[in-house]
């Protein structure tokens, strides 16, 4: 293939899904991520696209979000690294949330054979892939669809989470900074996420390298709210992305890189956090079908539980 043809196969990929790694455009184009970068950077230099770390994006410094079709195909085998790696962090009995993504997607997928966990989420997907877990039970919660991601968003689903408290926060978005945390290019996503983060007593981003380093329009996850960071390890020659990781660790956030030498987290910056009180996690659950039902239902069962116990002991 000349020159001119991949470039132009380059930037057709580029306008088509908003951002794609190098090593996808390497692989469509069928040469190396060395040659690929060099069209990239003649094609930056045209203004016809923007680099960032680990590949390109559309130009104007802020990417546009793209459609679960073009996400879906986008760094499938390190998203399924940071899935795998992610799935580690939760215990049998758990009560955590998690976010909508095709990563999370992932994650969820994993999550099917943890015995008496608990998963509240706002989408469609995540609670596709613990359908069938015997012994998951799915919170949903309210809202209206959003076909472009298959989320439940707006006021329902953010009014449906108050109240709620579980352990961990499962979230992912279309960037990630150091400066201002996970964003993403929604605000009706932006908001349900940030009511999720709120639900939460730890919040777990899973990221791969190639949103290192790029900010979107809305902020849903600042820095200093973040506990762990799951991502891949990003390439030998990606600098930068090594740099935003490095800056993120001296804030205080927890890397965890799939792949890596050792899988356990690395812990630093010597921030302290607060640990939040959480309620036990329900071990002694029996196995069963899976429930999908709302959280505002949930919540209409604790209150109707409460009733009866005061009626008996008026009794």
């Amino acid at each position: 293939m000349f020159a001119a043809e991949r470039r132009q196969l380059i930037l057709e990929m580029v306008r088509a899904n908003g951002a794609v790694s190098l090593r996808e455009l390497a692989r469509v184009v069928q040469t190396s991520e060395v040659t690929v970068r060099r069209d990239v950077r003649a094609l930056e230099a045209e203004g016809l696209l923007d680099r960032r770390h680990g590949g390109a994006v559309l130009p104007g410094g802020f990417t546009r979000e793209s459609g679960f079709p073009q996400k879906s195909h986008l760094a499938t085998a390190e998203k399924t690294a940071i899935a795998d790696l992610a799935a580690s962090f939760v215990e049998e009995g758990e009560a955590i949330v998690v976010g909508a993504g095709t990563t999370t997607q992932e994650l969820a997928r994993r999550l099917a054979r943890v015995p008496g966990l608990t998963v509240v989420t706002n989408s469609l997907l995540v609670a596709q892939a613990l359908a069938h877990a015997n012994r998951v039970e799915v919170v949903m919660t309210g809202g209206t669809l959003r076909g472009s991601n298959y989320a439940l968003v707006g006021s329902g689903a953010e009014q449906s989470l108050q109240g709620l408290r579980v352990s961990k926060a499962f979230l992912s978005g279309s960037g990630l900074t150091a400066e201002r945390g996970l964003s993403t290019s929604n605000m009706l996503s932006a908001s349900v996420d940030r009511a999720l983060v709120q639900a939460a007593a730890e919040v777990v981003v899973l990221a791969d390298h190639t949103k290192l380093g790029t900010d979107t329009m809305f902020q849903t996850v600042p820095t200093d709210v973040i506990t762990r960071l799951v991502t891949d390890e990003p390439p030998a020659h990606d600098d930068r992305a090594a740099t935003e990781l490095q800056a993120l660790a001296d804030q205080g956030v927890q890397i965890a890189v799939a792949g890596a030498s050792a899988a356990d987290p690395v812990p630093a910056g010597g921030r302290q956090r607060r640990e939040v009180p959480v309620p036990g996690p329900r071990r002694s659950q029996a196995p069963g079908p899976p429930q999908l039902r709302s959280a505002m239902a949930l919540g209409e069962h604790s209150s109707g539980e409460r009733a009866r116990v005061a009626d008996l002991r008026r009794r």
